[in-house]
Order: C-alpha cells, then sequence, then structure tokens
C-alpha cells in the first residue's frame, strides 16, 4: 500500500489547515512532503511555484531552514542548552544569519511568555513552556509556513490550549500554518481541514465551503 496515493491538493498562502485522519491515514508522511523531508516517488509538489524533485539535497535543505518551520511533538530541545540557546540552533545551518537574529530570539521568548526564563534549561520548564520554546525556536527566521506535528499530544489541556492559542496568533500574523492532528475537536479550531484516510483525501472542508 503507498502512504500517500491520488492526493491533490492546494494550500494557499496564509492558510491554516489542519490535517486529520487515524493512525496510519498518511498524516505523517504527507507532513514530511510538505517540509521537503520526502519526495514524492510520484507525481508533484510544488512549493512557492519551485517542484521539489528538481531540488538537490542542498537546496532542500536550504528551504527548510529559510522557508520552513518545524513543531513536533516531541520538544527536541537540546538539554544542555540555555532556551535562548536553543531558539537561536537554526543559525548553525544559516550561510548568512540575520544580524538581528538574537535580538529576535529574545523577542520570541517574550512573544510567547518565557522572557524571563530565556536562561533557563530545558527540564527546568514543564512540558507546555517547552512547546512554546520550540515554536519560538520554528520561527527565527520568519519562515512562509509552518509545520506542526501533533504539537499537543504530549501536553496536558491547559498546556495544549495556550500551545494552540499561539499557533492562531501566529496565523493571524500572516504565516501558513499545516497542522497535523488526530484530535478533531483540536482540528475544528483551524478554518479549513482535510481528512486523510488510507493515504488518500477522504474530506476537504474547503471544497464543501466552494460548493
Amino acid at each position: 500500500m503507498n502512504a500517500l496515493a491520488g492526493v491533490d491538493l492546494k494550500i494557499g498562502a496564509g492558510e491554516f489547515v489542519a490535517v486529520t485522519g487515524a493512525s496510519g491515514s498518511g498524516k505523517s508522511s504527507l507532513l514530511n512532503i510538505l517540509g521537503c523531508l520526502d519526495r514524492p516517488t510520484r507525481g508533484r509538489y510544488l512549493i512557492e511555484g519551485r517542484d521539489v524533485a528538481e531540488f538537490d539535497d542542498e537546496d532542500a535543505s536550504d528551504i527548510r531552514n529559510r522557508r520552513i518551520g518545524f513543531v513536533f511533538q516531541s520538544f527536541h530541545l537540546l538539554p544542555r542548552l540555555t532556551l535562548l540557546e536553543n531558539v537561536l540552533l537554526p543559525l548553525r545551518f544559516h550561510r548568512q544569519p540575520p544580524a538581528d537574529a538574537p535580538q529576535r530570539a529574545h523577542e520570541l521568548l517574550a512573544r510567547v511568555g518565557l522572557g524571563e526564563r530565556s536562561g533557563h534549561r530545558p527540564s527546568e520548564l514543564s512540558g507546555g513552556q517547552q512547546q512554546r520554546a520550540a515554536i519560538a525556536r520554528a520561527l527565527l527566521l520568519q519562515p512562509a509556513l509552518l509545520l506542526a506535528d501533533e504539537p499537543t499530544g504530549n501536553l496536558d489541556s491547559k498546556s495544549a490550549a495556550d500551545v494552540l492559542d499561539l499557533i492562531g496568533e501566529v496565523h493571524a500574523g500572516g504565516q501558513t500554518v499545516v497542522l497535523v492532528t488526530h484530535d478533531r475537536d483540536l482540528a475544528a479550531r483551524a478554518p479549513r481541514e482535510v481528512r486523510l484516510h488510507d493515504g488518500k483525501v477522504e474530506h476537504d472542508s474547503a471544497h464543501v465551503r466552494a460548493a
């Protein structure tokens, strides 16, 4: 069975889309393709009008670093680094780091409510705080697209609500957001839902509205 089969999907700039479906439906496979982590074996994926099939490894790495921000269920914060150092990690893979990046990192930590904890290490924070720090890191280089894979899966309900509010603010700021979740209640917070089943699009609420 193909991980994805016959998926025909267009996500416009500035949209907020929730991708839902049961385990094994193809959600993570779709996210990996959208994030240029994997390439489709057939068909085409265009990002900002460019065909990913024409990218070499350096091109794919460059667009992941400059244009896409990733937030995962596991926070992937390095335990020996402070929050500020974790937020600045994307600069290690940037050929021309923005001069204002350290100032922006401080501002992002303040924006997610962690301004006074920039010198703390991840082990000194709650799960919700760590996820907010991970979102700040994903936003450091001002990506056009934010991909969030089950970002509330390891959080209690209050922390999950805070993180979703923050993602909503990111979208309100003009960024495109794709949120992968198995929770339909969380998906309902997005203006558009794409539901997958056995690697195919079973439902797309954009089509329902258009009809």
